[in-house]
């Protein structure tokens, strides 16, 4: 698949086909209760829920950021729950800027799953297009789904950052400027940034209806900050590894394809008092 986004047309005109499965991803990080209750109240027909905390991370260990990773035999035991398998089409969203919809984009290509697609706009695009909804929960048939393979080279761990940093490597942080900066942290007990990662809030990705910005004019903005690097250099981070993966999507919508995660992100940091931290803008 080309782009990673698909159009609220294009998904309508898909929805009836037994390959293709939808998964709403809807969740607020500081009302976890609000998704799950946003879905029960309305949501595209026959999507299934991913809770965040529950289905696309697992419970952290005392050293581990908010939102590891969920091992990869649970995570392809939920999608088969789902109704996803080898040959499904998934495509995920939320409420419309896809920063918690990248994260199950992420993770099935995580697993090898190639066909995935986030619903640009989310489900905000979804209803503005006025589209049918549903509210009653969907039956659907389980399947199985076999990872094609782990894909170890997408991730980052926190030991590793500062031998690809002195390699050239860019840590992206994709929080919001005052918490990078470490004027505010609203979420975490330790606000700052980690020493040498650069700036760039994931809603400069998207514009203000939620729709992730003209790829055109996406490669020229990541390609000034990749400054003459692969792609494959750039390491996305944020609070918990999950809105860092709508950079990830950003740049693969503006073919900038091979960045990686830093999976524990800033949770993960500060969990270790002896590493260092940083405060202030962009260096």
């Amino acid at each position: 698949m080309s782009s990673p986004l698909i159009t609220a047309a294009e998904l309508a005109a898909h929805l009836d086909d037994p390959s293709w499965v939808v998964v709403d991803c809807r969740f607020t990080l500081t009302d976890p209760a609000a998704g799950p209750a946003a879905y029960a109240r309305s949501h595209i027909p026959g999507a299934r829920y991913a809770n965040l905390d529950e289905d696309l991370a697992r419970h952290p260990a005392p050293d581990e950021g908010r939102h590891p990773l969920p091992h990869a035999a649970d995570f392809a035991a939920r999608l088969g729950a789902w109704g996803v398998g080898n040959d499904s089409t998934v495509v995920a969203y939320d409420e419309a800027s896809g920063a918690i919809a990248a994260r199950l984009w992420w993770l099935l290509g995580w697993l090898g799953h190639d066909r995935r697609l986030v619903l640009d706009g989310g489900f905000a695009a979804w209803n503005a297009a006025g589209l049918a909804v549903e509210s009653r929960s969907p039956g659907w048939r389980p399947a199985r789904f076999v990872p094609r393979g782990i894909a170890d080279d997408f991730v980052v761990e926190a030991a590793d950052l500062p031998a690809l940093q002195a390699a050239g490597g860019l840590l992206v942080d994709a929080r919001t400027a005052p918490r990078y900066r470490g004027e505010q942290e609203p979420i975490d007990p330790v606000a700052g940034h980690v020493p040498g990662a650069v700036n760039r809030p994931g809603s400069l990705n998207a514009e203000a209806d939620g729709r992730l910005r003209d790829p055109a004019a996406l490669r020229r903005e990541l390609g000034e900050l990749l400054g003459g690097r692969p792609p494959e250099q750039l390491i996305a981070m944020c609070g918990s590894g999950v809105t860092a993966c709508q950079l990830l999507l950003a740049l693969a919508a503006a073919g900038l394809n091979g960045a990686k995660l830093y999976a524990g992100s800033w949770s993960e940091w500060i969990r270790d008092p002896k590493r260092p931290i940083a405060k202030g803008p962009n260096p």
